[in-house]
């Protein structure tokens, strides 16, 4: 048995959607500088511990890649959510699935496709050939080349593990946007049961098939904050942004200081402890973000220049990755001898791959506005 369609929606509220379209933005921002990450081991878990020695400049970059601004894939999942079922009831779902094939479905086909290519072409050069290996990203190991790959594993590498690893998102919104009405009825009739479920396979990393649990928890959320009709501008009554900013850097700074000090070895009871210690930052990271910075939203968002950008949110999410990760590779190669390389990479690197990543959005917009159009969904086109 099915919920009640809910009416066609009303406008936005002005600032919401202002808040939405700025950390749409900041989001993406923020998470070049997860992935630009340059100590080791590269790949980041909740409790990664870090194989080098402490210093400011190691200390800074894992206290801001693998704490403070892992609140970032969340406060997106919750948007997309909370805009999804915001538009409950404007249209069938079946029409609605049919569009979301179009604006996320058939992008990442087509940038999965599209960094295969430029894959290839890397790999014809000795130097950036070199970067892809040293890179270390493809699902693959110990085989970083195409070359390397077979037949099937290549269409895997389209269809199932793309190249720009961070397509996973669009894939999971697909499928909880196929399962929408599914999804719907459970936040809806069984709250309290769907979010201890999808709450414990969030805090314990359990994934099911092409669903990862953030998506299930955040989306989940979005959807309640809409259909109930929750006003998503005013904190409750519980919500002391200065106390969780407190909270959130004290369990970040915390973490980041088990991940130098802790080990080998490397044990399970220290391990559920520095995953406990993300979970919580990465909420009340949300939280804070989303109640205890609006004046800066409101800051930015009067500028054209800064409304102009978050057209571009999706370039910068589809381009950063894997250049960030093939760029950071040859600075640190060929920057070896300059001080502090590490960190200047992870500092300056992340800025330049959104400039760029940004450059060739205006340009292709302006120069090729339907294909732009395709590849993007249809995103970015308002702010031209």
């Amino acid at each position: 048995m099915s919920a009640p369609v809910p009416p066609a929606p009303t406008a936005l509220d002005s600032f919401l959607s202002q808040k939405l379209r700025f950390w749409s933005l900041m989001a993406m921002v923020l998470l070049v500088y997860v992935h630009a990450y340059n100590l080791h081991p590269r790949y980041l878990q909740p409790f990664t511990p870090v194989q080098e020695p402490l210093g400011p400049g190691t200390w800074l970059q894992y206290l801001l890649a693998n704490g403070l601004l892992r609140f970032r894939i969340p406060i997106l999942f919750a948007i997309s959510g909370y805009l999804f079922a915001w538009r409950d009831g404007a249209e069938p779902h079946g029409q609605r699935v049919r569009r979301r094939l179009r604006t996320l479905g058939l992008p990442y086909l087509l940038w999965s496709g599209l960094w295969l290519a430029a894959l290839w072409a890397l790999e014809q050069f000795p130097i950036t050939k070199q970067a892809i290996i040293d890179a270390e990203i493809s699902p693959f190991w110990p085989r970083q080349l195409l070359s390397q790959y077979s037949a099937g594993e290549l269409v895997q590498r389209w269809l199932v593990v793309p190249a720009p690893f961070q397509l996973w998102f669009l894939r999971s919104l697909l499928v909880l946007n196929l399962v929408y009405p599914w999804l719907r009825v459970a936040v809806l009739r069984r709250p309290v049961i769907y979010f201890s479920v999808v709450g414990l396979l969030w805090f314990f990393m359990i994934d099911l098939p092409f669903l990862e649990s953030a998506g299930l928890l955040y989306f989940g959320l979005g959807v309640w904050l809409a259909l109930r009709g929750q006003d998503v501008l005013t904190p409750p009554s519980w919500v002391r942004p200065g106390l969780l900013a407190g909270l959130w850097l004290g369990v970040c700074l915390l973490k980041t200081w088990l991940a130098f000090h802790a080990g080998p070895p490397f044990s399970t009871p220290l391990a559920l402890g520095m995953l406990a210690l993300h979970k919580v930052g990465e909420v009340s990271g949300m939280l804070v973000a989303w109640f205890g910075l609006n004046g800066l939203v409101r800051w930015c968002m009067v500028r054209g220049w800064f409304r102009w950008l978050t057209g571009f949110s999706f370039m910068i999410y589809v381009l950063h990755v894997p250049l960030v990760n093939y760029a950071t590779e040859l600075a640190l190669r060929y920057g070896r001898a300059v001080p502090h390389i590490h960190l200047l990479t992870y500092l300056a690197l992340p800025l330049l791959v959104v400039v760029v990543s940004v450059a060739f959005g205006a340009l292709l917009r302006a120069v090729a506005p339907r294909i732009y159009r395709v590849l993007t969904g249809g995103r970015g086109l308002a702010t031209s």
